[in-house]
């Protein structure tokens, strides 16, 4: 279909930023400074002592520079600080990938002062009492001390008082690959909230966990807060920084749409490729559940970022993608990545297509009984970068009703380049 006729068939867009909290980190040594008085650490550790730093995959911003701040300030008290990938199954399952993705983050030895212990080995500290072996990284298990370090946020696939933070890292970040297949096999059977506070309360028991260092991100992914907690008190602590996450958590400005364009997904971006709190999939992968929100009718996927190399987790969810998708991945990856997290269906494959101009009209086919200038489509960068968006027209007079968002732009025509692919926009 010739580009001028495809236009004559798609709604225009407006340009809009959202307006919402965003809550800052002051001044990053003296944070971490508070954090690591505020959990009590000079209390337990004596000159001498090792402790294993966890450092996860997710895209945490500054990590590399709080790790370093963290490992100058133990050594200051003559403790020998060494980190450990707390990832699961990430980075291939491999040891080495493990460190490889902790490196395409700017977490290495050289950046953080400090070795960086990477084995998928893992021991068994007991059986829970649900009947499952609770599996524990065995470099971590070989310090006097660990430290659990993870941004605490809402999961992607659970809901409960206590979902993505500290506890999980315990659970599934030092579990490695072989717990994170017990776990995720075990959370068919029992609740995740259930499985996170059996398992990390062994953890802390059994393993030296010292204490915890959660952070906290604002809507823009900056570092809002970094709060030190007692390893005793981890358990009761981390839901009410989740709730206050929660409030800061940026969404998509309308409700309901036809179709929503995501122009790439990533490992670093969310677990799922892309936030289901943000796209309201979170139950099923292909429609919203009771009282989730938005109702999004179908997705479109253009690419995936190259932090997530290869990782196509949570491509499944979408019902359509770019023909360059299939490109980018690594099959293999995403496959164990996927099966790891009981999530087979996260790494199915949308339909695809050679251009975007392609993919919008097969998708808007599918959108009921409503005209094509009248669909209502939402156009995102990705679901962390959710300040400035694009809207299709039927969202005009809505916008100007809403007090927090703001209007860049008057209505205008998609710009296609001559091949039929999108000219970037964000």
């Amino acid at each position: 279909m010739p580009l001028e006729q495809a236009n004559q068939m798609l709604p225009r867009f407006f340009r809009v930023r959202q307006e919402y909290p965003t809550p800052r980190l002051g001044d990053l040594r003296r944070s971490v400074s508070a954090a690591i008085h505020t959990a009590g650490l000079f209390d337990r550790l004596n000159p001498g002592d090792s402790i294993a730093i966890t450092a996860g995959s997710r895209g945490i911003h500054n990590i590399s520079q709080i790790l370093r701040e963290l490992v100058d300030q133990l050594r200051q008290v003559g403790v020998k600080p060494f980190l450990v990938p707390a990832m699961g199954s990430h980075g291939g399952a491999t040891a080495h990938g493990q460190v490889a993705l902790l490196a395409s983050l700017g977490v290495t030895e050289g950046a953080v002062g400090c070795p960086i212990k990477s084995s998928m080995e893992t021991i068994v500290v007991c059986q829970s009492d649900e009947g499952f072996p609770v599996h524990f990284d065995r470099c971590a298990s070989e310090a006097d001390h660990v430290l659990v370090v993870n941004r605490v946020k809402p999961h992607t696939r659970f809901h409960g008082a206590i979902e993505s933070g500290l506890m999980k890292m315990m659970l599934i970040g030092l579990g490695k690959h072989a717990g994170a297949i017990v776990y995720h096999r075990a959370s068919q059977s029992f609740s995740f909230d259930q499985i996170v506070r059996s398992v990390a309360r062994i953890v802390i028991d059994q393993c030296r966990v010292c204490g915890g260092i959660a952070i906290l991100e604002n809507g823009d992914e900056e570092t809002a807060e970094m709060v030190g907690i007692p390893a005793r008190e981890i358990e009761t602590t981390e839901p009410s920084l989740l709730q206050r996450v929660r409030e800061w958590l940026p969404r998509l400005p309308f409700d309901r749409a036809e179709l929503l364009i995501v122009d790439e997904i990533g490992k670093e971006i969310s677990g799922t490729g892309m936030d289901t709190n943000v796209i309201g999939r979170k139950k099923s992968d292909h429609y919203v559940e009771g009282l989730e929100s938005p109702a999004i009718h179908s997705i479109y996927v253009r690419r995936l970022t190259e932090g997530t190399a290869g990782n196509a987790s949570g491509i499944g969810i979408a019902e359509f993608c770019h023909q360059r998708i299939l490109e980018q991945i690594d099959f293999q990856k995403t496959r164990i990545n996927c099966l790891t997290a009981g999530h087979a269906t996260g790494a199915m494959m949308p339909l695809s297509f050679p251009t975007d101009k392609d993919a919008i009209l097969a998708a808007l086919s599918q959108r009921g009984w409503v005209e094509s200038v009248d669909s209502r489509i939402m156009w995102i960068r990705n679901t962390l970068k959710l300040r400035e968006i694009q809207c299709s027209e039927v969202y005009w007079e809505e916008a100007h009703r809403r007090p927090e968002l703001v209007i860049l732009n008057d209505p205008t025509d998609l710009e296609f380049d001559s091949s039929g692919d999108l000219f970037e926009c964000f």
